[in-house]
């Protein structure tokens, strides 16, 4: 009786998985794996680019000090800006509008008269004042439980709650 060992044989395994060989059936080394990467998905909303005023006056001061013929060009396409950008940005600094080139809160703006205000401030101060009641109650309950237990019962007081 003879008993066979039974093994894969390299050729059975593709080539990735062959010990000892680095590349394919020709000798060429494989290509690594690329890894599935976001590039290619499609974002479902896109986000606005925001520039802050500092970077606008990196940018202007840059494009000034370009020398030489197609240096603008060269900049803005190194930062992927466009040309209006930068006249927009230029147009702001001439008109002293810095103000323009920080970031400003987008939609409508929010005006709270006084009386809202005041509203506000004393319902908030209502809910913590009932609160507060609320938490004094439960204690002065435990007290009297307590004290009911030990044999010395606080009697019940009525307080007018008019004044």
């Amino acid at each position: 009786m003879s008993t066979s060992k039974t093994s894969t044989s390299s050729a059975a395994l593709p080539a990735s998985e062959r010990s000892g060989e680095a590349g394919n059936a020709a000798g060429a080394e494989l290509p690594a794996p690329q890894p599935l990467g976001r590039d290619s998905e499609v974002v479902a909303r896109p986000q606005r680019r925001r520039f802050t005023a500092k970077y606008k006056l990196s940018i202007i001061d840059q494009a000034d000090s370009a020398q030489g013929a197609g240096a603008v060009g060269a900049l803005l396409r190194r930062e992927g800006l466009y040309s209006s950008h930068l006249s927009t940005w230029r147009q702001q600094r001439r008109q002293g509008e810095f103000d323009a080139l920080t970031a400003k809160k987008r939609g409508p703006k929010v005006v709270v008269s006084p009386l809202v205000k005041q509203n506000r401030e004393q319902e908030a101060t209502i809910a913590r004042l009932t609160k507060k009641l609320k938490n004094a109650e439960l204690i002065i309950e435990v007290q009297k439980k307590v004290a009911a237990l030990l044999g010395n019962p606080i009697p019940n007081i009525q307080i007018d709650e008019e004044s």
